[in-house]
């Protein structure tokens, strides 16, 4: 707290009028008359109004001046149940104290809270501008520039060679993946700051994962990998889950994808499902074995962290947004997510969800 000297002069004096007055009814009155608890009205005002080492001092001073009208005037007689009176008055004025500088420092600790929280409050509101400007000045160029690699793709502007299409589907790629990370960095943001909100419908594993492979085999073929789903482990109605099948679709593309881009030529990506009914509630459990680079034991921790990107080689090529994303997805869902190292090579990326109990 802060206040101008004007004011706090005034204070001052009031504080050695009530002093005063409160010293001359203690001398012209008997011992057993204990005005002292009056000293609590300049006490607390000395609280509020000056710092701590004035109110302590000012404490003392009045708590001298109770104990010390016990011996003037000298002409009454001091009875125990007065030294206690005055004992007592003594200890007031110190809780009293006490009390009203804790009370303060409460006080500001409260309004620095509350300062804090309002720069927070601005700095989510400046954060959410930005990002969503960002995203929006980021996107527009990028879709103006794939619509028109689609329009030299189709011949608008003339007759393309073969070599040509090559370099036009090359850029396309390239665009479109650009155009989903600045997707995934406002997803991961939202996420963060708002919480992901799930629509949710009964789904089955099994035709969403073969919804991805399908979706994906263009850039399987263009890798020159292969994808196989394993299913035996589980049937129909074992596969199905409560969730948002936009989201879940996701996790699946990303996992998928990330496999695709560290497996070897020729390489074999297997996906596995199969149910886990022994566990509390049954779980359907979905894992993706590649043969790629394994993972360093040291950054498997970390692997699903926001913008984490390893030393190995399957951390160097991505943002580190893809598996953030994924875990953010699978944890609102009620799921785990994980990664480990297989026995010889290659990696296993898994996720687990609660079953659809029926």
């Amino acid at each position: 707290m802060r206040f101008d000297r004007n004011s706090l002069s005034r204070d001052l004096w009031v504080i050695i009028g009530l002093v005063s007055t409160i010293i001359v009814l203690e001398l012209v009155t008997s011992a057993d008359y204990v005005f002292s608890y009056l000293y609590i009205g300049p006490v607390l005002l000395a609280s509020l109004r000056f710092d701590q080492r004035f109110s302590i001092r000012l404490t003392l001073l009045v708590s001298g001046l109770t104990l010390f009208n016990l011996w003037i005037p000298g002409s009454h007689i001091i009875t125990p149940p007065t030294i206690a009176n005055r004992f007592i008055a003594v200890f007031a004025l110190f809780v009293t104290a006490l009390l009203a500088n804790r009370n303060r420092f409460y006080e500001g600790a409260l309004a620095q809270q509350r300062a804090k929280l309002q720069f927070q409050e601005k700095l989510a509101s400046l954060q959410e501008d930005f990002v969503s400007t960002l995203t929006h000045d980021l996107k527009t160029p990028l879709l103006g520039a794939i619509e028109t690699l689609k329009a030299f793709q189709q011949g608008q502007f003339g007759d393309v060679t073969t070599l040509q299409q090559k370099v036009l589907a090359t850029m396309l790629r390239s665009h479109q993946s650009s155009l989903k990370l600045i997707a995934t960095i406002l997803d991961v943001y939202r996420n963060d700051s708002e919480g992901m909100q799930l629509v949710r419908s009964p789904i089955n594993l099994i035709e969403l994962t073969e919804q991805v492979i399908q979706t994906l085999n263009d850039l399987v073929s263009s890798y020159q990998v292969s994808v196989q789903l394993n299913t035996t482990a589980l049937n129909t109605q074992q596969a199905c889950v409560n969730g948002d099948e936009l989201q879940l679709q996701r996790v699946l593309s990303n996992l998928l994808i990330n496999a695709i881009y560290h497996s070897p030529l020729h390489g074999t990506i297997e996906v596995i499902l199969k149910s886990q009914s022994h566990s509390h509630p049954p779980e359907v459990v979905i894992q993706l074995l590649d043969e790629g680079p394994g993972i360093h034991s040291e950054e498997l921790p970390q692997l699903f962290e926001r913008f984490f990107q390893g030393h190995s080689d399957r951390q160097a090529k991505g943002s580190g947004l893809g598996l953030y994303l994924s875990r953010q997805i699978v944890e609102a869902h009620g799921g785990k997510i994980w990664a480990e190292n297989r026995e010889i090579r290659g990696a296993v990326f898994g996720f687990c969800l609660p079953a659809l109990t029926l």
